[in-house]
């Protein structure tokens, strides 16, 4: 039987709580009453609803405490609870007393895109080699930063920490909270302009991620930017005192990306690090995958970790759902006939578009089966959100991407992306929509068999929902 994360006695330390209808253990952490496990310490935070609500409905979903800053009037008395005087400032003394009492070697990962993807590739190539910590979702905020070190357990060997960011001076106390061995940079992009005056002060804010790093940590980035930020990344590397790890495929990179071949369903990579080469094959195509790839195999190794093992283990990774994942639709189980879906609908700015197109040129349509008779390329676009004053400039842009011609129709949602399609020349110009409901509506008149389907846009643009829409098309299929 594996020991208790945290007795209450611990839990009373870290967070100098005091300890009510005790003493008492729990073996996870929640944040979440419907989700709660039994063993849980439910912690009810306070955000658009009070968790202070559910408290009771987490003891009888058989959560084993709850973290709270007073007793809830529909609690017993005696129940057990972690009283303390501010709930969130109480799970993020237990996460720092969880980072503390851990001898883990620890990564923190940040970057405008691809934060996500490096995290889950770095889990995946270093779980063959140790026991691995890393949030099951993009827990990468003030209260996800802390939740993901409150749950780690005692004997983890590697710990993988993502810390993102939608304001100025976010990162670098969770940073510090997190004191990893080794932090990366994946890129800078355009991304959360409303709340940063240019991309550099964008830059300046990933580049804080340096200061929580332990003595004589790493800082890995990616050299293939704008010499600005690149200088501005090294500059907050030498700030830190840390060692630098530079990455990409310019000059000055210690480790360098030597070959991309991107087919279908693939991307072959061949590396060239300090170490030696590596080759090794990611099940996605894309080559920001292969870049990531490059930047994470530098973090597996500065962490200790055997590089080769790790390069070998690349294989077995996809990506996280709604970030580039592929999967075919059964539109007709009888004659067989399907299209392929890209679902990119998590987020978007316009690097990470220009990544989805090199996606979607080298997949391969299917002619000559479907109703509209060749196979095309079809992009669905909804707005990129929080790009500030230059929002309708930079959605014109995207028809300048140098992959952008390779979609053979476009379609669009929202009132941002209509300046991209009144660009659009008339025998690419699909649908506009003012919402994804509208176009998921009449989704099944603008795709058809043997066609590659991306979907993109951020989150807020809902073009999930186009996505859901396409799997309906679908019939199911045998494994």
């Amino acid at each position: 039987m594996s020991p208790p994360l945290w007795t209450s006695a611990a839990a009373a330390r870290a967070t100098r709580g005091f300890v009510l209808g005790g003493p008492w253990a729990v073996t996870g952490v929640s944040i979440d009453s419907r989700t709660v496990q039994p063993g849980d310490l439910f912690v009810a935070l306070e955000d658009v609803r009070d968790g202070h609500d559910f408290v009771a409905d987490a003891l009888a979903r058989g959560a084993a405490a709850a973290m709270v800053s007073h007793i809830p009037e529909n609690v017993a008395r005696d129940a057990p609870l972690l009283l303390v005087n501010d709930v969130l400032r109480g799970l993020t003394s237990l996460g720092r007393a969880g980072r503390r009492r851990t001898r883990a070697q620890v990564a923190a990962i940040t970057g405008s895109v691809g934060k996500t993807s490096a995290k889950e590739m770095l889990r995946a190539v270093l779980e063959p080699q140790g026991r691995v910590h890393a949030a099951e979702a993009s827990y990468n905020n003030h209260w996800g930063v802390p939740l993901t070190l409150a749950r780690m357990p005692r004997d983890t060997d590697y710990a993988v920490i993502e810390i993102g960011m939608n304001h100025p001076g976010e990162i670098a106390p969770l940073a510090k909270l997190t004191r990893p061995h080794v932090a990366m940079v994946t890129t800078v992009a355009a991304a959360h302009l409303e709340a940063f005056d240019s991309v550099e002060d964008i830059a300046r804010e990933k580049a804080s991620i340096f200061e929580g790093l332990e003595p004589d940590g790493f800082a890995v980035f990616n050299v293939d930017l704008p010499p600005a930020t690149v200088k501005l990344l090294a500059a907050a590397a030498r700030a830190a005192h840390a060692r630098p790890l530079r990455f990409g495929t310019g000059p000055g990179c210690d480790d360098r990306l030597a070959r991309v071949d991107i087919t279908p369903e693939a991307t072959v990579v061949s590396a060239d690090l300090k170490s030696g080469p590596q080759l090794f094959k990611l099940a996605a195509p894309g080559r920001h995958f292969a870049a990531n790839a490059l930047g994470v195999l530098v973090v597996a190794e500065a962490l200790g970790a055997d590089v080769t093992l790790a390069a070998r283990a690349m294989s077995v990774w996809t990506p996280p759902a709604g970030r580039g994942t592929q999967e075919h639709v059964l539109l007709d189980p009888v004659e067989e006939l399907s299209l392929t879906l890209i679902d990119d609908a998590f987020n978007a700015n316009p690097t990470s578009m220009a990544a989805a197109f090199e996606v979607l040129a080298a997949s391969q349509p299917v002619e000559g089966v479907g109703r509209i008779v060749h196979g095309r390329r079809v992009a669905v676009l909804g707005d990129m959100l929080e790009l500030g004053d230059d929002e309708i400039r930079l959605h014109e842009g995207l028809a300048e991407l140098e992959h952008f011609t390779a979609a053979d129709v476009v379609h669009c949602v929202g009132p941002r992306m209509r300046a991209l399609w009144e660009t659009l020349p008339a025998e690419r110009q699909g649908a506009w929509t003012e919402t994804a409901e509208k176009m998921a509506e009449r989704l099944r008149h603008v795709i058809d068999a043997g066609d590659v389907v991306l979907v993109k846009g951020s989150k807020g643009s809902r073009v999930s929902l186009v996505v859901d829409a396409v799997r309906k098309l679908g019939h199911p299929q045998a494994n």
